[in-house]
């Protein structure tokens, strides 16, 4: 107790130097009671605007400092945010949304009176540049679906009117995505002033200091509009903090020592201290920290390029039985319990994750048949792999341990995979270019429906227009994806999801491995931190019970 008592001053000493630069004796102790929650980005942070929140390192701390017209509760149901209700109109085509009238951006110098409060007409400017071109959001794809000439209208202050071309049923899920956040014109037209890196939204908390590598600050906002179900002003922290410490055990050894707040997911480096291997908390750390999983819509997956121009002999990826191959031909379930201490469940069902309808059974993916591996080989044309070139994959270093079993398992039916590590950015843009022919990935969804991860498949989705990072190409799925979003009854609509899936299943153009679980590590003082199968970071809601910190 003396020792976490310590560690609470010093941190709070720490950061109202660094937000004060010099202050009073007196204000010094009336902020002794500052409650910072301080978490780490270790692959660090490239910017606050949410009109570039394309990845989970971006949009944990843009969801802290912006707010959207609606967003999602711990079940991914959508409710309301900066709109307080809405009206779907004319068979699903039309969103009348009815705005609070006393939602305030972040206090500026740019504002004439510097209290702002926000309008229906932020938003059609908010909107507007996520579609200008020179913004170069990758969340332009949003508003596909808009109708071309009517698109979105401010009736008036607190009334906005989106127009959509024809049904979309997952639209105003994705209307929750960060892409989708107010920001105020005055700030971004401001020729001088870095919005990227100083942003003004209207969130919980509102940037403080950012320290390129070393430290990013954010602090309560006062005036935030929401309140929980007793009336208290949201949120209850006083500040966030995020450090960008690059090598995950010295991330890991710091959150041992009480210097971080919260630990996520389940890497290499700290998974066989922390767990058990059935998944359960390491019984030495039980009375300090807390073990909370969820399931996660995120399904990791190896993709592989069907581009086409390049002849088949040079790369047998290109058959379809090498493919099925590589799908039958390594054990999930044996990899998800020593790798990943059983936090997830093995792929075996296509790309739909546990959780979502449309979610195929396991008799239309892929189970681990080593002779059925074996014979799709020989039928390839490479018995016992004679012939079969070394096939390479790449990957981030963070899964590599995935791929070395994989390369393993495989070896044994006779494949030779070749493992090439790369650093994140360059992975991620060799990967959005198309220029991978076999590669680690994952999807995260971007908002709760089937469709999301189906999209990935889509013929006009080809990178880089879209994210159909593997260039998969089938005028049958992309008719039934027609025939789905068009669709608003719900049953036939998730019926027609499944049959999507099995066809992608059969081409193989994917190897699904694991469907991921949401892991998280709090010390015992941390309240109020609930997960939710989209992974988001909630912090308006966290208490911190100082005396036991």
């Amino acid at each position: 107790m003396i020792m976490r008592t310590f560690k609470l001053v010093f941190s709070i000493v720490f950061f109202v130097v660094i937000i004060s630069g010099s202050c009073s004796t007196e204000k010094e102790n009336n902020e002794l009671g500052l409650t910072v929650f301080r978490y780490n980005e270790s692959k660090g942070i490239t910017t606050l605007d949410p009109a570039h929140a394309r990845n989970q390192t971006i949009i944990w701390p843009v969801s802290q400092i912006f707010n959207g017209l609606v967003q999602l509760d711990d079940s991914l149901k959508v409710i309301p945010a900066i709109a307080h209700s809405w009206d779907i109109l004319e068979g699903g085509t039309q969103f009348i949304f009815h705005l609070r009238k006393d939602v305030k951006f972040h206090s500026s110098q740019l504002f004439a009176d510097s209290i702002r409060f926000v309008t229906a007409h932020d938003f059609v400017y908010s909107f507007n540049r996520i579609l200008d071109p020179s913004v170069a959001s990758p969340g332009s794809w949003v508003f596909e679906y808009l109708d071309r000439t009517k698109k979105y209208t401010a009736i008036d202050d607190t009334t906005l009117s989106i127009k959509l071309a024809k049904p979309f049923p997952p639209f105003l899920s994705i209307l929750a995505m960060p892409y989708c956040s107010v920001v105020p014109h005055e700030v971004i037209e401001e020729p001088d002033y870095d919005f990227a890196h100083q942003p003004i939204g209207t969130g919980p908390f509102l940037f403080k200091h950012w320290s390129t590598d070393e430290k990013l600050i954010l602090r309560k906002n006062n005036n935030y509009f929401e309140k929980d179900s007793a009336g208290i002003s949201l949120p209850y922290l006083d500040a966030v903090s995020i450090s960008f410490i690059k090598d995950k055990q010295s991330e890991f050894l710091e959150f041992l020592n009480g210097n971080l707040d919260f630990l996520s997911g389940v890497h290499p480096a700290y998974k066989d201290e922390l767990l058990t291997r059935s998944g359960g908390l390491n019984p030495k750390y039980e009375e300090e920290f807390i073990l909370i999983t969820q399931p996660y819509l995120n399904t990791e997956y190896l993709g592989i390029q069907l581009s086409a121009g390049t002849e088949e002999e040079d790369n047998p990826l290109l058959n379809l039985k090498v493919r099925q191959a590589i799908n039958y031909g390594f054990d999930r379930k044996k990899m998800m319990m020593y790798l990943r201490n059983n936090l997830g469940y093995p792929a075996t069902a296509g790309m739909i994750p546990l959780g979502l309808p449309g979610h195929i059974s396991d008799t239309s993916g892929y189970y681990f048949d080593a002779d059925r591996a074996r014979s799709l080989l020989e039928e390839a044309g490479y018995p016992g792999g004679v012939g079969l070139e070394t096939i390479k994959l790449t990957t981030t270093s963070d899964y590599l341990d995935l791929c070395e079993f994989i390369q393993f398992e495989l070896g044994k039916i006779g494949m030779d995979i070749e493992i090439n590590v790369s650093t994140g950015a360059s992975f991620r843009n060799m990967v959005a270019n198309a220029n991978l022919p076999f590669f680690r990935g994952s999807w995260i969804a971007d908002y709760a429906d089937a469709e999301n991860y189906l999209s990935l498949f889509l013929s006009k989705n080809h990178t880089p227009e879209g994210p159909n990072y593997t260039h998969f190409s089938s005028p049958t799925f992309d008719s039934l994806y027609i025939m789905s979003v068009e669709c608003t009854d719900t049953d036939i609509r998730n019926e027609i999801y499944s049959q999507m899936d099995k066809l992608v299943m059969e081409e193989a153009p994917v190897v699904p491995l694991f469907y991921d679980m949401v892991v998280r590590f709090v010390p015992d003082y941390i309240l109020g931190f609930k997960p939710n199968p989209m992974n988001n970071l909630v912090l308006k809601y966290v208490r911190i019970d100082a005396l036991e910190r």
